[in-house]
């Protein structure tokens, strides 16, 4: 016998039920901005895969797992529009010239060559660099020679030693055969000088990197590739107090650059090959002069 509702008794309101509608009017409109996203930048292929992918997500006779699949789609195709999409000024910052699009696909090249020049430094240099009057410093896109002013140039002055001399005409005879920019730059200690010639330290340093670079000139090496320049007493690699940090302070050095980051370089239509170097005999190396 079945139970008669009574005349007064009221159905039960589910005061929840607009949480139904609420997400599915949030997921149209995830939906909607995912499709507006995708058609901004209108890619066929792309468009198809995407509303292909849709309609298995929301299809509810899709199974979990390939739901799961079509999400990682969907992220997916987000992160790649992300990449692809480029503002006004990105757009202006992409390379237009070939000789850059080329110089680029050289990198590794370069990188190579400047390895090897680095080992066939190292090799030529290597009584200075026991005798720590000398270091060879790599990167990718470097190669730095430091070299004590003890070594090149009696104090206070910037004409360079006879000693010095044979020195750099090892190192002309590694350049002149590679066509990257030569960076000459001159430091010197924190001590004052003024001299008629030299009124501070930012001409001593200027006065012996161009004389560096004079020299290098003199033994072959192209004056277009090479840049003189002075910083004085402003970039120490240690501690002026001691006499071994103002030592120390005191170079030159020399900056190989690698073809893609400098601002002056010859043409990349004329590589230039890096002949190898005959075996070196070991000579000590002289005493700087002090």
């Amino acid at each position: 016998m079945s139970r008669r509702r009574k005349q007064g008794d009221e159905e039960h309101v589910n005061l929840e039920r607009w949480l139904v509608s609420y997400a599915d009017f949030i997921t149209l409109l995830f939906a909607f901005f995912v499709v507006m996203y995708s058609i901004s930048s209108v890619n066929e292929g792309k468009y198809r895969v995407l509303s292909d992918t849709l309609s298995r997500a929301f299809d509810p006779r899709t199974s979990a797992a390939e739901k799961v699949m079509a999400k990682d789609v969907i992220q997916e195709g987000l992160r790649e529009g992300r990449d692809m999409a480029k503002t006004p000024i990105e757009e202006k910052l992409v390379p237009e010239n070939p000789d850059v699009i080329q110089m680029q696909g050289h990198a590794g090249e370069d990188q190579a060559q400047l390895a090897r020049v680095a080992d066939d430094l190292e090799q030529v240099l290597a009584p200075y660099i026991q005798d720590e009057l000398i270091n060879v410093k790599r990167d990718q896109a470097w190669i730095e020679v430091e070299m004590k002013s003890g070594l090149l140039f009696p104090s206070g002055s910037a004409i360079l030693s006879p000693e010095a001399l044979p020195m750099l005409s090892k190192l002309a005879a590694i350049f002149r055969e590679i066509p990257n920019v030569i960076h000459v730059e001159g430091h010197t200690d924190d001590r004052p000088i003024n001299t008629r010639e030299f009124p501070s330290n930012w001409e001593l340093s200027a006065a012996r990197a161009a004389g560096v670079v004079h020299q290098l000139m003199k033994a072959g090496v192209d004056p277009v590739r090479m840049v003189a320049l002075s910083y004085g007493e402003y970039h120490p690699l240690a501690d002026n107090v001691t006499e071994a940090g103002r030592d120390q302070n005191r170079r030159v050095t020399i900056v190989l650059q690698a073809q893609a980051t400098a601002r002056y370089r010859l043409p990349v239509s004329e590589p230039a090959v890096l002949r190898p170097l005959a075996p070196q005999p070991q000579q000590p190396a002289p005493l700087p002069n002090r």
